[in-house]
């Protein structure tokens, strides 16, 4: 009997198991990150004769550590095949605390007793007398994915830096948080480069630090040397790694601000601002019923918009519903878009000096857009073709499948 009732309760088990949605039953399988190693992870294992008997200048920030958690500062101090003998900090410092745009010192490191080169402060770029005791630069630091973000920009710096001085770059690769696939925004044209876009990218470029790299060197022709990741496809987004999120700066605490950067943070100059940090986006004269509205009713992937004043600021909390198809750059055209559509903000123009907003937007084509009422869409139309053509280049530089 009992050999009666195992059978028939496997049969209605496996009966259950054939009827029930897959929906319902199966949990999303988390992903394998066991062989997913940092560029830094393998630098002295498989890497070293790209530093060794060499003078090392370390360009990094509290980002730069490995999968363990350990400091590259702390483990190129400790190397015996080489010397540690300079670093260089970017914008917001070695310690990531300082405030965006806040200028930051050079100091001598109290413990390795090094100077600690500030490339946010007088120079944004090494001077030929902060390389004269280095024989090879090292960069290792975590990217948020963003053009405007200045990382990179210092990245691009140092390279043309090293390229003057004859010395050889090595770049320890890192992933792009947003993955490598969405791709968006305006292209930056020429006229635009400045420190906080450096060359002709996208605002969300979907490369990552080493692919970037590459990218930038078609023109500086440095020395340039990529140690690659492993385990790292291009579908990954930050969450499949398994690394544990370093705040990269004060507003940089976690996914949902690193996704909701270019997504809110477009607005320099024209009262849209953002809060949360970059989970929220708003400014005064705005509904924010008809706002959240706006954006529902556009659909955009993995995001949905709620309602929500802030002060006197009507304004929309962003709520990620799907970190792999939520598309930041067109996101946050939109945004603005709408924004303008509700309280025709002023836009901000370049003159002689070119003005933050365009600086952001790598274009004033933008600005001239929301002026004659285009709607997000149209605008969309407009930086289509380029943004065509910089996917078919930037397929030259990728080392990713």
């Amino acid at each position: 009997m009992k050999k009666w009732l195992s059978v028939l309760t496997a049969l209605i088990v496996l009966l259950m198991g054939m009827i029930l949605p897959a929906s319902a039953s199966i949990a999303p399988q988390a992903p394998d990150t066991s062989a997913f190693k940092l560029g830094d992870d393998i630098l002295l294992e498989k890497y070293s004769h790209l530093i060794d008997g060499k003078r090392i200048g370390l360009i990094t920030n509290q980002t730069g550590v490995n999968s363990n958690g350990v400091s590259m500062v702390d483990v190129l101090a400790s190397y015996p095949g080489a010397s540690l003998t300079a670093l260089y900090s970017p914008e917001h410092g070695l310690d990531g605390k300082a405030k965006a745009g806040a200028y930051v010192t050079s100091y001598t490191h109290p413990t390795l007793k090094i100077p600690v080169y500030s490339l946010y402060g007088t120079t944004r770029m090494p001077t030929p007398a902060m390389l004269k005791n280095v024989d090879v630069l090292v960069f290792d630091m975590q990217d948020i994915g963003a053009r405007s973000y200045t990382f990179m920009s210092t990245m691009n710096y140092c390279m043309v830096a090293a390229q003057k001085a004859g010395i050889p770059i090595v770049i320890l690769d890192r992933p792009n948080p947003l993955g490598g696939t969405i791709v968006d925004g305006p292209v930056l044209e020429d006229k635009f480069k400045t420190f906080v876009g450096v060359d002709n990218l996208p605002m969300s470029h979907g490369m990552t630090a080493g692919e970037l790299a590459y990218f930038f060197n078609r023109k500086i022709k440095a020395n340039l040397s990529v140690v690659p990741m492993e385990g790292y496809t291009r579908n990954m987004i930050f969450q499949d790694t398994g690394l544990k999120w370093v705040q990269s700066s004060p507003l940089m605490p976690n996914m949902q601000s690193v996704f909701g950067y270019n997504a809110t943070g477009l607005g320099e100059g024209t009262g849209i601002f953002q809060d949360g940090p970059f989970s929220w986006i708003g400014g005064k004269g705005i509904d924010s019923k008809k706002y959240a509205a706006l954006l529902n009713g556009a659909k955009l992937p993995g995001v949905t918009f709620v309602a929500e004043k802030r002060g006197s600021s009507g304004g929309v909390q962003l709520k990620i519903t799907n970190y792999r198809t939520f598309n930041p750059a067109r996101t946050g055209i939109y945004a603005l878009a709408y924004a303008h559509k509700l309280n025709n903000f002023k836009v901000p123009r370049s003159g002689k000096e070119i003005v933050m907003f365009d600086k952001i937007m790598g274009t004033d084509k933008i600005g001239q857009y929301l002026l004659q009422g285009l709607t997000p869409q149209q605008i969309e139309a407009k930086y289509a073709s380029g943004l065509k053509k910089f996917k078919e280049e930037r397929k030259n530089y990728l080392l990713y499948q």
